[in-house]
């Protein structure tokens, strides 16, 4: 039996370059299940996303993803991309798996955590208060640098990426540290600053968006203060979740963040095309 994606509408292009279009896959003619694939909103025609690949329950288990998958990368190439990313859901094990045996690695997770009913409580000489003026501004300096750094690793062009992190800080902080739903706090130690922490409320709950500890203060255990006062301040603002998102190469923080009981709920992965 031969596996195919038959095209279910025109390419679609703008005029920037990017490229969008929706398959059935279908074997010997007979659909079985669905692919969409674009190129990426960020990192332009270069990169491609596998948006979406589904195969009816009946069919699966018979090499029908592998197939697609592999047939969405041929297609990726001949729009010239040089790498393919895919998003899973953590419970999606199968999807995960052919992922893993086609190449992709992860680069980074999204997790979460069911919060507890009352906020916990920080070591003891160790206290959560709300940044200043005065702090605000060399933050957010460092803050938009190391988003910019981060999305240029990932192959967007310098000046991209930095326009990048202006709108979305612009965006996400639109009343700077007076912006609704958002705790931009700092933490302190035996009376010293040691870290900033950036947690905003969300419509599903809350989110971390930054934690930082001060270089000369790692390994001190302030990382899980300071996420033990993103915790309190969601629980304060009356959230039942936190999430977050941690990168593949920063083992620390997954260590952390597992120690603390949050769980995998989207992994992001991509694959290099040669």
């Amino acid at each position: 039996m031969t596996t195919t994606l038959r095209p279910t509408e025109p390419l679609q292009r703008t005029a920037d370059g990017s490229r969008s279009r929706h398959y059935t896959v279908c074997v010997n003619s007979r659909p079985v299940g669905s692919l969409h694939l674009a190129t990426h909103p960020v990192f332009g025609p270069s990169v491609a996303q596998l948006r979406d690949l589904r195969i009816d329950e009946r069919d699966r288990g018979r090499g029908r993803g592998t197939v697609a998958a592999l047939a969405a990368e041929e297609v990726a190439r001949g729009w010239n991309c040089r790498r393919l990313e895919a998003a899973v859901p953590a419970d999606q094990q199968a999807l995960l798996r052919l992922a893993g045996a086609l190449g992709y690695v992860e680069r980074n997770r999204n997790m979460a955590k069911t919060l507890p009913a009352r906020p916990p409580a920080l070591p003891e000489g160790s206290v959560g208060r709300r940044m200043t003026e005065d702090e605000f501004g060399p933050w957010l300096d460092r803050a938009k640098e190391h988003y910019a750094r981060s999305v240029a690793q990932r192959g967007a062009m310098e000046e991209d990426a930095r326009l990048k992190a202006e709108r979305d800080h612009a965006a996400l902080l639109p009343e700077g540290i007076a912006t609704p739903d958002v705790f931009l706090g700092v933490l302190e130690h035996d009376g010293e600053r040691v870290g900033t922490l950036w947690v905003a409320q969300r419509s599903d709950g809350g989110y971390v968006y930054d934690v930082e500890v001060a270089p000369d203060h790692r390994g001190q255990g302030h990382g899980r203060s300071l996420m033990l006062l993103a915790e309190a301040d969601s629980i304060a603002a009356g959230a039942t979740r936190l999430g977050l998102n941690v990168f593949a190469d920063n083992t620390p923080a997954q260590r952390l963040y597992e120690s603390l009981g949050y769980e995998p709920t989207l992994y992001h992965l991509y694959k290099q095309l040669l």
